[in-house]
């Protein structure tokens, strides 16, 4: 007789677990910050607070933005709007949840219109706004929850340029990049403007070469809107 054969059974593999979320914090008030990323680092491991800022111009000028979720303050005191902020972050390919002291309809209905995955209270507890952001992070939409270096302006008005050298643009090329970094595609860009899908791809590419020449990267979108904010385009 042949002795009977015995297999070990192979153990399949664990399947791999995703990346964390890519998280920036947004708030003008630093201790919120630091607190609100002790408690993700602390308690949830499927996030990465990759970006810590107090300012909009801080958030965007960071390396590590785009990020996969910002989790932003209402109001800042910097003249940028919520929409243009809200817009930048959703055409930058970043999820937006706004946490919020002022919990009225009219503020979460601005923030829905321009694209934020949510509105919710900064009276939330801490435990309560992770689960939130998961479900935004998984693509959810949170249409209603209930309560529970700031740079010096220049005379019309956009923040001055400092260390950063203008790229002069025309009219043309100036309202092509504000639409684009809104959120809009270069075909929708051309319908607004009234113009050709070349024309307006043409101003888009001068745009870009103008940042080039004056030593400011803008060949990714995420570095277009980086020059769009420091400029005062996302006003």
């Amino acid at each position: 007789m042949c002795p009977t054969e015995t297999t070990t059974p192979v153990a399949e593999p664990e399947p791999a677990s995703p990346p964390p979320v890519r998280l920036a914090l947004l708030d003008d008030h630093g201790l919120i910050v630091d607190s609100l990323a002790t408690w993700f680092g602390d308690h949830a491991p499927d996030f990465s607070v990759v970006v810590r800022a107090t300012t909009w111009m801080e958030l965007i000028r960071s390396p590590a933005f785009p990020v996969d979720l910002v989790l932003m303050d209402l109001q800042l005191p910097d003249g940028v709007s919520i929409e243009s902020r809200i817009r930048a972050c959703r055409a930058a390919g970043a999820k937006v949840l706004v946490v919020s002291a002022l919990d009225d309809e009219a503020s979460r209905d601005r923030c829905l219109a321009a694209g934020a995955s949510g509105f919710v209270s900064k009276t939330l507890p801490a435990e309560e706004l992770v689960e939130l952001a998961r479900r935004v992070a998984r693509g959810e939409k949170l249409r209603r929850h209930p309560p529970g270096s700031k740079g010096v302006a220049a005379r019309d008005g956009r923040p001055a340029q400092d260390e950063h050298d203008s790229a002069h643009l025309s009219a043309a090329e100036e309202r092509a990049l504000r639409l684009y970094t809104q959120g809009f595609s270069t075909l929708e860009v051309a319908r607004h403007m009234g113009v050709g899908y070349e024309t307006a791809k043409t101003y888009l590419r001068r745009v870009r070469e103008k940042y080039a020449k004056a030593g400011r990267p803008a060949s990714r979108k995420s570095e277009l809107i980086r020059r769009a904010a420091e400029d005062g385009y996302l006003d």
